[in-house]
């Protein structure tokens, strides 16, 4: 496809409006459930890599260690997730799930999957592929340039 800059900038648009409105309704789907946001992205990201450091958990999630550290105190009182100190590093803090955490999850999946299901309901199964590739590709192409800038990043450090 040609450079088109109008082209390029509805895509980030598109891209944003509907991951934003995604988020709204899978945040009234869960909200019987009682769980935020904030928090059931923190249990997403543990269910696939349970065990993360805090430091790596606020880094996939974006947030500040602070703001982390406030949702896993959270998290820990009402019973979904534990802290314990690295096996190696004591000064590392890890986070772990709870046997509790392991019944709210298979619910949010539920809750996830119908809502899933009703976001994809008019896409043809074809266009949805020919999507997921597409997606998947700017995912590579980004992930890559990240990296690319931090190459050049701690270069200019050294």
């Amino acid at each position: 496809m040609a450079p088109d800059l109008n082209w390029e900038l509805r895509l980030g648009f598109l891209l944003h409006d509907v991951s934003r409105l995604r988020r709204r309704v899978v945040d009234r789907a869960l909200k019987p459930l009682g769980v935020t946001r904030s928090q059931w992205w923190v249990l997403a990201f543990l269910s696939r890599s349970d065990g993360m450091s805090q430091v790596a958990l606020a880094d996939e999630l974006d947030l500040g260690k602070v703001a982390l550290g406030q949702l896993i105190d959270r998290l820990e009182k009402t019973g979904f997730i534990s802290r314990r100190p690295d096996e190696e590093d004591r000064r590392v803090k890890r986070v772990y799930l709870t046997k509790r955490s392991h019944a709210l999850i298979a619910q949010i999946r539920e809750n996830v999957s119908v809502t899933e299901k009703e976001i994809l309901e008019k896409i043809e199964p074809e266009d949805l592929k020919v999507t997921v590739r597409a997606l998947r590709g700017m995912k590579e192409n980004l992930l890559a340039m990240i990296d690319e800038s931090e190459d050049v990043e701690d270069s200019d450090a050294a």
